[in-house]
C-alpha cells in the first residue's frame, strides 16, 4: 500500500477522526495472542534481567516496596489509560502519537511521535550494546559490548533484523510471539530457585538502608532513594502502549485494550518476584556490585555456572525479542504521522509486503550510527536506558492528558457512565507521568530539548510539501520554549556541565 506526495495542497486531517487508511485486509489483522505478545514482547527485554543491581545501588527493601506500589498503580493508571481510550475513541490510530494530536494539536502529536521514536531506537542500541555484553560470557572478543568485534557483530543482527521485517509486519509479529514465550521459561526458572534460595534475615538486613553504602556512598532519605529507583521501573514497563501503537492493525479495538492491562498485569508479577526474591539470597551491597545481567550472577550463586549459561541464553532470546519488537514500534510510531501530514510523506511508503520501508531504513540507520558512537565514547547500558527513558515520558503525560481532556469535557461521555472514574484514572496517570519527569532529572530533560528542536526540522517538512499552515499560535509559544531550552542545553554540554553519554 505505497504512499505517493502529489503537488496539489490538501485539507489537513481533522484530529479526530484520525484521516489514517485503514489496512488492507488482505493483510492479516494482529489478534489478542499477537497483540499482547507485543506488549509483553516489548516490556520484557533487557531491564528484568539487570533489574537486580540496579535496584540494589538505588533503593533498600522499605523504599523498594514503596516505589513498586507508586509504579504499579501509576502504571496500572497508564494501562486503564490505554484501554479506555482505544475503547471510547476507536477512530483515533497511533496510540501515543494519535492521543497527543488528537488532544493538543498537530505539533504536540508529531513531538509525541518523534520522542518516541528516538527513545524506541536509542533503546534498541542499549539492547544490542548488552546483547553482545551478554554473548561475551561465550566469547570474551565481545565482553563489556562496545568492543569492535561487539559493534561489527551488533551490526549484521540489526540489518538481519531489518531484513526480516522487510518482508511484512505481520509475519515479524508472529515470530515476536513464538520469541515472547520462550524468554519467560528462564524468568520463571530464576523465580522458582529464588524462591526456595530466599533467606529472609538477608532480605531484613537493613530494610530502610541506613547502613548499606554502595560504591562507599549511603543509598540517602527515603524519598531520594524512591525516586532513584522510579526511573529504573519506567525503563522496564516502556512498551505498556505497543497495542496502542500498533490499533490500525489490530483485529478489533477492544483486543487492544486487553491486551494492554493483560501484558501489563504479567510482566508486573515477573518482575515483583524477581526482584524483591533477589534481596533474600545476596547482600544488598553486594547485589548492587555485580555485573549485568546481574539476574545471572546471582543464579550462579545459587546453582553454580550453568545457572550464568542459562539465564545468558535467555537474555540473548529476549534482547532478539525485544529488539524486533521495538523495530517493529519504531516503523510503525512514524508510518501513522506521515499519513496525517504530521511526518514527511516518504514516511508512509509501504514496500509490497506492507512493511514501511523508508520509515525502517531511517530507523535501522539512526540505531547504526549511534552504534558506531558507541565505539569511541564510553557509553555504558545503563547511560543509554535513562536517555531512551527520558525522551518517552512526556508521550505519556499527553495520553494521561487526553483521557483528562476527554472526561472534564464530557466527550463520548453521553449517558455520563464512567466519566467520574474515567477522570480519576486519567488524573492519576497525570501525576504519575509528571512525577516521572521530574524524576528524570534536568540533565535528561534538556536533552531530550535538543533532540525535539532537530526534530522539528521534519515536522516543517511535513506540513509544506502538503501545503500546510506549519504552526499555530500556540505552537509558536511551545516551539519557541523548546529552543530556549535547547540553548541552554548546548551551552552547558560546550562547557562541559552537561553530559549524558
Amino acid at each position: 500500500m505505497s504512499q505517493h506526495v502529489t503537488g496539489r495542497p490538501v485539507t489537513e486531517a481533522p484530529s479526530t477522526p484520525s484521516a489514517a487508511p485503514r489496512p488492507d485486509r488482505a493483510t492479516p489483522a494482529l489478534g489478542l495472542a499477537a497483540l499482547t505478545a507485543l506488549v509483553v514482547g516489548s516490556m520484557i527485554g533487557s531491564g528484568i534481567f539487570a533489574l537486580p543491581s540496579q535496584m540494589a545501588a538505588s533503593a533498600a527493601p522499605g523504599p523498594l516496596l514503596i516505589g513498586w506500589v507508586v509504579t504499579g498503580v501509576g502504571m496500572l493508571m497508564l494501562a486503564f489509560v490505554f484501554q479506555t481510550l482505544a475503547q471510547r475513541k476507536p477512530e483515533v490510530d497511533g496510540g501515543v502519537y494519535g492521543y497527543a494530536r488528537a488532544g493538543f494539536g498537530s505539533y504536540i502529536g508529531f513531538s509525541s511521535a518523534w520522542g518516541y521514536w528516538v527513545s524506541a531506537w536509542v533503546g534498541n542500541v542499549a539492547y544490542l550494546v548488552l546483547l553482545f555484553a551478554t554473548l561475551g560470557y561465550f566469547v570474551p572478543a565481545f565482553e563489556g559490548g562496545s568492543t569492535l568485534p561487539a559493534v561489527v557483530g551488533a551490526s549484521v543482527l540489526l540489518w538481519v533484523v531489518h531484513a526480516l521485517v522487510l518482508r511484512g509486519v505481520h509475519s515479524a509479529a508472529v515470530v515476536n510471539t513464538i520469541v515472547t514465550i520462550a524468554k519467560v521459561v528462564p524468568i520463571l526458572t530464576f523465580v522458582a530457585i529464588a524462591a526456595v534460595g530466599f533467606r529472609a534475615g538477608l532480605f531484613t538486613a537493613d530494610v530502610w538502608g541506613r547502613t548499606t553504602q554502595v560504591d562507599g556512598a549511603g543509598l540517602g532519605s527515603t524519598l531520594e532513594q524512591v525516586r532513584t529507583m522510579m526511573l529504573v521501573t519506567v525503563w522496564v514497563f516502556i512498551g505498556i502502549e505497543g497495542a496502542a501503537v500498533y490499533s490500525q492493525r489490530a483485529r478489533s479495538r477492544w483486543d487492544v485494550g486487553r491486551a494492554t492491562v493483560l501484558g501489563f498485569a504479567a510482566v508486573l508479577a515477573l518482575l515483583l518476584l524477581v526482584n524483591l526474591l533477589s534481596y533474600g539470597l545476596m547482600a544488598q551491597a553486594d547485589i548492587a556490585g555485580l555485573e549485568d545481567p546481574s539476574m545471572a550472577a546471582l543464579l550462579e550463586h545459587e546453582v553454580g555456572s550453568w545457572g550464568a549459561a542459562f539465564i545468558s541464553v535467555g537474555l540473548v532470546v529476549s534482547l532478539l525479542g525485544a529488539l524486533l519488537a521495538w523495530v517493529l514500534l519504531c516503523v510503525e510510531i512514524l508510518r501513522l504521522p506521515a499519513l496525517e501530514h504530521v511526518m514527511p510523506a516518504a514516511l508512509a511508503r509501504e514496500n509490497a509486503h506492507g512493511a514501511p520501508a523508508t520509515a525502517l531504513w531511517l530507523t535501522n540507520g539512526c540505531v547504526q550510527l549511534l552504534l558506531l558512537w558507541t565505539l569511541v565514547n564510553d557509553s555504558t547500558y545503563t547511560n543509554l536506558v535513562y536517555l531512551a527513558t527520558s525522551l518517552i515520558l512526556l508521550p505519556y503525560l499527553w495520553s494521561a492528558g487526553y483521557q483528562v481532556l476527554l472526561a472534564a469535557r464530557g466527550e463520548t461521555y453521553e449517558t455520563g457512565h464512567g466519566r467520574t472514574r474515567d477522570l480519576v484514572v486519567g488524573s492519576l496517570a497525570l501525576v504519575y507521568a509528571c512525577w516521572l519527569v521530574y524524576a528524570g532529572g534536568l540533565d535528561y530533560l534538556l536533552v531530550a530539548a535538543l533532540f525535539y528542536l532537530v526534530g522539528t526540522g521534519f515536522f516543517v517538512w511535513a506540513r509544506r510539501e502538503s501545503h500546510l499552515p506549519v504552526f499555530t499560535p500556540p505552537e509558536r509559544v511551545v516551539v519557541g520554549v523548546v529552543g530556549v531550552v535547547s540553548v541552554v542545553a548546548v551551552a552547558m554540554l560546550a562547557t562541559g556541565h552537561l553530559a549524558v553519554l
